[in-house]
């Protein structure tokens, strides 16, 4: 890869965020519990980086796509394994080809590039690849370009291949008879040597697939990267985004809280009910039981590698004046992403998506900073006069900021950073605070320099 010699900045934007949550559960472990660390010698409340990376990365998409912030017009990306439904909903649509032929070409060829399907005989899976795959929103499109463009070839390639698919496939399990492409006590083997017997895509369309699924101009992508180990010879590419898990900065425990929800119809019958006896047949709840909610203010952390960023959109093909438009421009909706998203399960029963941070703080550097050595020693929310800290929200605003004086008066690339509050109480406490290692603003866009 080619590095970007034009670029003379500070190689990496660390952001640090410190936001308060209350009865909320942006993330659940598979028994829909509240997810945790320890840290400290002490439990603490955990939002994973996969949450906070996808809300970060489908925000920025959302606006690009309806026009609005940096990004606004420019390519973005879509993680699916859908690819083949969506090839083939675009080759009905825009090259009129009939639904089930369409489908049917779409898998073949997208499965004959090297991206393997789900069990055919299983409905729900049979046109889906097995690994998620991210790249470009168009590429579906594209790909159904090509195929309606070499339509006569592509089907009798097609029908070739499914033929001896078919002949290659194994039975299942507790059956002896000869597999048939409709049998569906038969699956496809993924064995190598059985592969090789199939007809090969045409080099032309397996061209086309390749560089309908390369990263192109996909600023995602260039941003969070992708991982595709199935094709050998379609890019991967390391991200520029560093994303930590979030924790609480004090010792926390979640809540059990039980509900019980209402059955309209019964309360309405019970309402009107003529006698008691009527009444008490339509007592009791319509539903009862259990969720976990969690509380507290959390500490997250993420790096923006500015020069990985840029070389990724060169690696993609574009010029080094194209890389760096569109690398400010992603910065800009990056940094926007970081301080606006939020991870949306339970968003309407607790409002969690309408949280804004109680400080931001984002500075430049030769190198990465991750400031959560800084409450290693939980914040004791006992008053002042107790021995505690007081309010964890403050408590942990001053700890923040002493640590990056401290760190700042010792490491000589780091450059003035900028902070960002929406809270008043913690407006006032910088204004008393001596020294703060960086400059207040008022907008998420002065966050960047």
């Amino acid at each position: 890869m080619t590095s970007d010699a034009s670029f003379t900045g500070s190689p990496f934007l660390s952001l640090h965020l410190l936001e308060t949550l209350v009865a909320v559960l942006p993330v659940r472990d598979e028994n829909g519990s509240p997810k945790s660390i320890v840290y400290g010698g002490a439990e603490r409340h955990m939002i994973t980086s996969q949450a906070r990376r996808r809300a970060e990365r489908v925000h920025a998409r959302d606006r690009a796509n309806a026009g609005v912030g940096a990004l606004a017009g420019r390519g973005t990306g879509i993680r699916t394994r859908e690819w083949a439904l969506i090839t083939a909903r675009a080759l009905a649509s825009e090259h009129g080809w009939d639904k089930d032929e369409a489908v049917k070409t779409a898998r073949a060829v997208i499965e004959a590039t090297g991206l393997k399907f789900g069990d055919p005989a299983k409905k729900t899976v049979a046109n889906l690849t097995k690994v998620l795959l991210f790249a470009p929103s168009d590429a579906g499109s594209r790909i159904a370009a090509h195929i309606a463009e070499h339509g006569e070839q592509l089907q009798t390639w097609t029908a070739s291949y499914l033929t001896a698919q078919a002949a290659t496939a194994k039975p299942k399990k507790g059956t002896k008879k000869q597999a048939d492409p409709a049998d569906t006590d038969s699956e496809v083997s993924d064995n190598p040597a059985d592969a090789k017997s199939l007809p090969a895509l045409p080099p032309e369309t397996r061209t086309a697939v390749l560089t309908a699924l390369a990263p192109r101009d996909a600023i995602d992508i260039a941003l969070y990267g992708r991982f595709l180990a199935e094709i050998a010879d379609s890019p991967n590419v390391d991200g520029a985004i560093q994303s930590s898990h979030a924790f609480t900065v004090h010792e926390a425990e979640q809540v059990d809280d039980f509900y019980a929800a209402a059955d309209d119809a019964k309360l309405d019958r019970k309402k009107n009910a003529l006698d008691f006896l009527d009444a008490a047949d339509d007592a009791g709840a319509g539903m009862t039981g259990y969720q976990s909610l969690i509380s507290g203010t959390f500490y997250r952390h993420a790096v923006l590698d500015r020069l990985k960023l840029r070389n990724n959109l060169r690696a993609a093909g574009m010029s080094a004046q194209e890389a760096e438009e569109a690398s400010t421009a992603a910065e800009a909706e990056f940094v926007n992403a970081f301080v606006e998203a939020f991870p949306e399960a339970k968003k309407n029963s607790t409002a969690s998506t309408g949280s804004l941070p109680a400080l931001v703080l984002a500075f430049e550097g030769e190198r990465p900073y991750n400031y959560a050595a800084a409450f290693q020693r939980p914040i004791d929310e006992n008053p002042e006069d107790k021995g505690g800290e007081g309010p964890a929200g403050p408590a942990a605003v001053k700890r923040l900021l002493a640590h990056h004086v401290f760190v700042s008066e010792r490491r000589a690339d780091i450059k003035t950073g900028r902070v960002l509050t929406y809270d008043p109480q913690i407006d006032t406490l910088l204004g008393k605070l001596k020294t703060l290692g960086a400059t207040p603003v008022t907008s998420i866009e002065e966050l960047t320099a």
